[in-house]
């Protein structure tokens, strides 16, 4: 990741055991909740991640982060030491997704919707009163879920 040292974090996030740290200088996204199956799988329930331009990203400790090609789409990142998953990012994208959990609290992060809901887990539900797309394959949700530019 780019280092932008030069800004003051907009936002901070770390692992569980704080191997590996991350500092956002520039917006991020807002949350969005993806209950496909890998997401399902990787964790054990369904993801909420926010999202940053890449080169807004700096990691501390990056070689601890080991990354996992799950599709030929994108790979996902994770602390070796501990296991925290704390990346998702697009083959040939420009963007970093960053798990919302991870960030340091208070945080800057509001919940935007819920993608992929046609896969959820029958174990829980999603109020209706929330954005939800059953798939994210539609060009109004691939406008919604990238990082807004600066």
């Amino acid at each position: 990741m780019a280092d932008t040292a030069s800004a003051e974090p907009f936002a901070t996030g770390r692992c569980l055991c704080g191997a590996v740290s991350f500092a956002v200088r520039g917006p991020v996204r807002e949350v969005v909740a993806c209950h496909c199956k890998q997401c399902r799988n990787q964790t054990g329930s369904f993801v909420m991640a926010s999202a940053a331009r890449a080169v807004d990203v700096s990691i501390t400790g990056e070689e601890h982060v080991r990354w996992f090609s799950a599709s030929p789409e994108a790979e996902r990142g994770f602390c070796s030491t501990c296991g925290s998953l704390l990346f998702w990012r697009p083959e040939g994208g420009d963007s970093l997704s960053l798990m919302a959990g991870a960030f340091d609290e208070p945080s800057v992060l509001r919940t935007a919707g819920h993608i992929f809901c046609a896969d959820k887990g029958e174990y829980y539900e999603i109020p209706d009163d929330t954005l939800q797309f059953a798939q994210a394959d539609s060009g109004e949700l691939r406008v919604w879920i990238e990082p807004a530019a600066q």
